[in-house]
């Protein structure tokens, strides 16, 4: 609720136009910024200066500290030492209305909205000098417009993906007229065309007098967009430069040398461990699937537009949709109507895109998500349930404790979380853009996990945006589309280039 408030404290009601520019643009200094968790030092004593008219990127592996570092700049978390200046004079707000206020706004890698309202409820809510519903409708349909985005303003919120709720809170803080814009991965889980639109205006706001601070993962993204770029390691600035820089230095810079890939494998396909028929209805389309058979030890990759079908097939393959007028078999027993629960019980588990929508629970500790499925009786062993997560945290390389909320995590290791809730040995595994918001070392180490469940015989279908990340891993590939799906089973004949034309409706 916070951050649909603190996005719409007033309403720019003059559209925007190629012609507009942004009002007084200013410069932002930030003295000696310390903030802390605990014993954890997430920001270390940093300085940067940020100019207008410029493009600023963020990066750092993640639990780097800039999530931590654009949280205090935009009103959401305070200092606990240093100053944030806005041109020559300090500035003292404490919350996301005050940053607003002094036309500083946010994109937060999992959008803030009320899901209860419609996208224009959303849009206009909290704005103390509202215009008519019909101006409202008006300047949201102009942005969107100008960003190729596809947003009903009659849709309740909560039924649209990660990848429009993103698109929302896009043209929401740029009808609030900030002059400073953070984006915090806002190109995950949107096409190819939204993305090029996206990086189109952005330039032009930029041109127009507007600071943009993009935090991101994709340093092909921060090749093609910025102007100079800031590296965080360990909460403190360790590299500051002037594009251009190629995306192997940056990661260098990052990261040190990146793994590559695994050798591709070869799979035995003879009895299948799962079986998939029938129409997955809900969406924009009716998914026909003829016959979807998983085998043991196979990865599948699922690309397609947003909202193309792959959300529901990945929810269908685990019980938590039924397929209409077909089947679903787990090791040729019928499983149409099992519930999801009892699918766990023979190894069958989803991952969610949505970390805290869905796959993890606000509020609750490390320990609490570990008890809630190991322990089966009544009575919990919270210390035997501390030590597992303990354990947990040190093989999976949580930056957290046993007592630590989850939602005091960074994406990253939040998604961390997630794969050591995984079994070691699952027989099937459907997950939704497992490495959404990563950085590249951290979607590295999340696939030699996956890796590893795989050789002890799991079979894993994935979705993801990333075609480089599908080309890379997938046995077989499912291309959706139009309400069909097109399955291409010899990887190495196809390139990003060739799976974008299929993605867009190509022969």
């Amino acid at each position: 609720m916070a951050g649909v408030v603190s996005c719409a404290f007033f309403f720019y009601s003059k559209p925007l136009t190629k012609r507009t520019r942004i009002k007084n643009p200013m410069e932002i200094t930030l003295k000696n910024i310390t903030k802390r968790f605990g014993t954890l030092i997430a920001n270390d004593n940093i300085n940067l200066h940020f100019t207008s008219g410029r493009i600023i990127g963020i990066l750092g592996e993640n639990g780097a500290g800039k999530s931590t570092l654009m949280k205090i700049l935009s009103g959401y978390q305070p200092q606990d030492g240093g100053e944030i200046w806005l041109d020559s004079e300090q500035a003292h707000y404490r919350n996301p209305q005050g940053a607003v206020s002094s036309g500083i706004g946010m994109l937060q890698q999992d959008p803030l909205d009320v899901g209860a309202f419609s996208v224009l409820e959303n849009f206009i809510f909290g704005n103390n000098a509202l215009p008519t519903l019909a101006k409202a409708r008006q300047s949201l349909a102009h942005i969107t417009a100008r960003f190729g985005f596809q947003l009903n303003p009659d849709d309740l919120t909560s039924n649209l993906s990660i990848a429009q709720r993103q698109q929302l809170e896009i043209v929401r803080l740029l009808a609030l007229g900030v002059r400073l814009l953070i984006l915090d991965e806002p190109t995950s889980g949107i096409s190819a065309s939204q993305k090029q639109q996206l990086f189109s205006t952005l330039k032009e706001l930029a041109k127009n007098g507007m600071t943009i601070l993009l935090v991101s993962h994709k340093l092909e993204d921060v090749v093609a967009l910025c102007d100079e770029v800031a590296v965080l390691r360990g909460g403190r600035i360790v590299h500051t430069a002037e594009m251009p820089i190629t995306a192997q230095e940056l990661a260098k810079t990052m990261f040190g040398d990146i793994k590559p890939p695994p050798p591709r494998h070869s799979v035995k396909r003879e009895k299948p461990i799962l079986r998939l028929t029938g129409h997955l209805t809900g969406g924009r389309f009716n998914v026909q699937v003829s016959d979807f058979a998983l085998y043991a030890g196979e990865t599948v990759g699922l690309v397609g537009l947003d909202g193309s079908g792959q959300e529901r097939f990945l929810r269908a393959i685990t019980g938590l949709i039924k397929p209409q007028g077909g089947k679903l078999w787990l090791k040729e027993k019928d499983h149409t109507h099992t519930p999801y629960r009892r699918l766990m019980r023979e190894g069958v588990f989803f991952g969610a895109s949505g970390r805290i929508e869905e796959g993890l629970i606000k509020g609750m500790s490390l320990t609490e998500h570990t008890a809630l499925l190991t322990e089966q009786d009544l009575t919990i062993q919270w210390q035997r349930a501390q030590n597992l997560t303990q354990e947990r945290i040190s093989h999976y390389q949580v930056k957290g404790k046993p007592q630590s909320l989850i939602e005091t995590l960074s994406g990253g290791n939040q998604q961390r979380v997630l794969i050591s809730l995984l079994p070691d040995t699952p027989t099937v595994l459907s997950l939704e853009q497992p490495t959404r918001g990563l950085d590249v070392d951290s979607a590295s180490w999340i696939w030699e996990q996956l890796e590893a469940r795989r050789q002890r015989g799991a079979g894993i279908v994935f979705s993801s945006a990333e075609l480089d990340e599908v080309l890379a891993y997938s046995d077989r590939i499912l291309v959706f589309f139009d309400g069909k799906i097109t399955v291409i089973d010899d990887v190495t004949q196809v390139n990003v280039d060739r799976l974008g034309e299929l993605i867009g409706g190509g022969a």
